[in-house]
């Protein structure tokens, strides 16, 4: 009986085969594609380490970041420009240097710079008659990548449905619309010290950073929760629930929600555990305000899929948003919060190819042993930690006692989780730590800043192909900058 069906299905889909299939199914597409990969690899063995650049490039280099300059009204934070060539972890631009790229866009690029795989899935998108997506027209790479990321939520939540936007900020405002809506237009909303959610008008007035803020208009009504502090332990939680009851006192009803990222990133890799959001989840569910996840810079990195279901909180999640590793962006939301008519569109959702790349990244993370107490991530992590904290041992005069904005020390100077990692030098100092990412970039490794004082190195190695032996150059290069720095 199965025979049958199954020589009936080939019969139908035979007999109905479009254009479209016919030429992704192209033998002669496929040889092309397959020997585009095999030259990308070929290059890439030339990739092996970092290097300085090649002097006769420096004038090329020197010319594009004046163009950059002119063009944008400000010069970029760094004096990179690919030259279009990586090799995982390892990325060389236009003057012939080559960095150890441990920020990767801010967390974008999981998989390095040139994956083989995320190269031919990218050509294959490109073939798509539709160069991007939308409200109005899209193809079936659309509905399969919202398809996955709601099987993979909903094992551990009651996610049900997905809209997919051009990037984590646009997550983000559906996000709050669908709160807003459900809670008929409640004015404010309950965040934590320090969050970030993006940058446009209403997520920079959200997020926790006065300069990304200057000058704009102040029309969001925003209150502020202090995050977890490892310092103070239960003392934190109760403080922290002391402070959400104030608020529901004071604004009965007012609330269109509570937005949490479980592993804050702007914010300095600050982490909490489950117990502190379980109890002020429980307490906002009391109040009827809606809990939303910002898992834009989280997803994907931490020892689960989603960074929820590492802490066991998926059934009071309301709304998780996404992106950055996940190519596309998406917002993901219950039955019960799914929106009127109108309220969630745009013309531009995500590329074709950007769409066929993120379900190749999705199902590799799927399959990929990435995850769990002994995944790939969780090893990396380990592997980081004990390079970080031979180093600090190594050289204690660079790692002082780090004093916070509350005025409380702390000895601990090494920290994050899964695929995000701090490193905190020089006591926090701004300007200092300003300096050090300088003299890494020369000497190369791409890193970056994160924190409000103190502020921390911050790293978001490319966990999908980064491997723990690469921190044995990494650390030998740290050591170099921050003895120029000390």
């Amino acid at each position: 009986m199965s025979q049958t069906i199954s020589a009936t299905t080939t019969a139908v889909s035979a007999a109905t085969s479009t254009v479209g299939s016919a030429l992704h199914a192209s033998p002669a597409i496929d040889a092309a594609i397959r020997a585009i990969r095999a030259e990308v690899e070929l290059k890439q063995r030339e990739l092996t380490g970092a290097r300085p650049p090649r002097g006769e490039l420096k004038e090329t280099l020197d010319g594009w970041l004046k163009r950059a300059t002119e063009v944008r009204g400000r010069g970029p934070l760094y004096p990179y420009l690919g030259s279009g060539a990586g090799h995982g972890p390892l990325v060389e631009l236009v003057d012939g240097s080559v960095k150890w790229d441990l920020i990767n866009g801010i967390g974008v690029h999981m998989f390095g710079h040139g994956d083989p795989e995320l190269v031919e899935a990218s050509i294959r998108g490109s073939l798509s008659d539709l160069v991007m997506h939308g409200n109005l027209q899209f193809n079936h790479e659309a509905i399969e990548f919202g398809e996955l990321l709601v099987a993979e939520a909903a094992r551990n939540s009651r996610m049900k449905h997905c809209f997919i936007t051009n990037s984590g900020c646009m997550a983000n405002e559906s996000a709050l619309k669908l709160c807003q809506q459900k809670t008929g237009g409640a004015p404010r909303i309950i965040a934590f010290a320090d969050c970030f959610l993006g940058r446009s008008t209403t997520m920079s007035q959200i997020g926790d950073t006065a300069a990304y803020r200057q000058g704009i208009a102040l029309n969001i009504l925003v209150d502020y929760l202090p995050y977890y502090d490892p310092e103070l332990g239960q003392r934190s939680i109760d403080m922290a629930l002391w402070h959400l009851d104030q608020l529901i006192h004071r604004y009965p009803g007012e609330h269109c929600c509570l937005v949490t990222e479980l592993v804050q990133g702007e914010g300095g890799f600050n982490t909490a555990p489950r117990e502190f959001f379980t109890a002020l989840f429980e307490r906002a569910k009391e109040a009827g305000i809606p809990i939303w996840d910002d898992e834009v810079q989280t997803f994907g990195r931490t020892e689960s899929m989603f960074c929820f279901e590492r802490l066991g909180l998926g059934e009071y999640i309301d709304v998780v948003t996404v992106g950055k590793i996940t190519q596309a962006c998406a917002c993901l939301y219950t039955a019960d919060f799914n929106p009127k008519p109108g309220l969630l569109s745009g013309t531009f959702a995500a590329s074709t190819s950007s769409l066929v790349t993120g379900l190749s990244i999705l199902r590799r993370l799927q399959s990929g042993g990435y995850y769990g107490p002994d995944g790939r991530i969780a090893r990396l992590f380990a592997a980081y930690k004990a390079h970080a904290d031979a180093f600090v041992a190594k050289h204690p005069q660079w790692f002082p006692p780090v004093t916070n904005s509350l005025g409380r020390t702390t000895k601990t100077v090494v920290g994050g989780h899964g695929g995000m990692m701090r490193l905190t030098p020089f006591g926090g100092n701004k300007e200092k730590i300003g300096r050090l990412l300088n003299n890494l970039f020369e000497d190369g490794v791409i890193a970056f800043s994160c924190g409000h004082g103190p502020y921390h190195l911050r790293l978001l190695p490319p966990v999908g192909v980064m491997k723990p032996e690469h921190f044995d150059e990494v650390f030998a290069i740290l050591e170099k900058s921050f003895a120029r720095t000390a």
